[in-house]
């Protein structure tokens, strides 16, 4: 069984590939602030953290699907996380004083991660089911982190592009003193659910091993 990924990141790409599987990677192309507005004036109401990552991570399997389902032949999964500090989602962020201040903020207290999957099994040349679901897991971070520690992080640039602005697989990993919850879902893709959904469409997570050597 064939993954295609909808995405490009890095990281997603890496915990599969660590995880025997390799995905064919399509870049989505979706107006998230737009699509989001949409969707909230259709309910009402705000989506929740939880709700926006796996309606984004269905949004771009979606287009990966609308545009790309004659390349396909196998399992789309799209998806989407954020980062929340005292309830606040804390998106990439971008600046290095930003990235400084914020974890400043977060240093010795725990925040909350979400990671939200779409996976849509385009099998046999057409849509034959959809799946989503949404894993959540808590960072915290050291409490006896120096200020000149996390000013040499962000003069890296690693968190300028991370949200929530830590990895737990680069160099801030030190950093991370505690995780609760599956450590894939804190770099961005849950494995367990994954396997979850897989499961749920009528096929054995397995047969996404096809990594080189197994």
């Amino acid at each position: 069984m064939r993954l295609y990924l909808a995405s490009t990141s890095p990281a997603r790409l890496s915990v599969l590939r660590g995880a025997g599987i390799e995905p064919i990677c399509f870049s989505p192309e979706v107006d998230e602030d737009a699509a989001v507005a949409a969707r909230e004036a259709e309910l009402g109401r705000a989506l929740s953290a939880p709700e926006l990552t796996e309606y984004l991570g269905r949004l771009k399997a979606e287009d990966v699907v609308r545009r790309h389902g004659a390349e396909i032949d196998g399992l789309v999964l799209g998806g989407d996380s954020m980062f929340l500090l005292d309830g606040e989602i804390l998106g990439k962020p971008h600046l290095p004083e930003v990235a400084l201040e914020r974890s400043k903020h977060h240093r010795g207290r725990t925040g909350v991660l979400h990671s939200g999957h779409w996976l849509i099994d385009h099998t046999g040349g057409a849509v034959q089911g959809a799946a989503g679901g949404v894993d959540t897991a808590t960072v915290t971070l050291a409490a006896d982190l120096t200020d000149d520690e996390l000013a040499s992080y962000v003069t890296t640039g690693e968190p300028l592009e991370l949200a929530g602005g830590f990895a737990i697989d680069g160099l801030a990993g030190a950093f991370i003193e505690r995780i609760e919850g599956a450590p894939s879902c804190v770099i961005g893709l849950s494995l367990p659910e994954l396997r979850r959904l897989v499961v749920s469409l009528g096929h054995a997570y397995p047969s996404l091993w096809n990594r080189p050597g197994l």
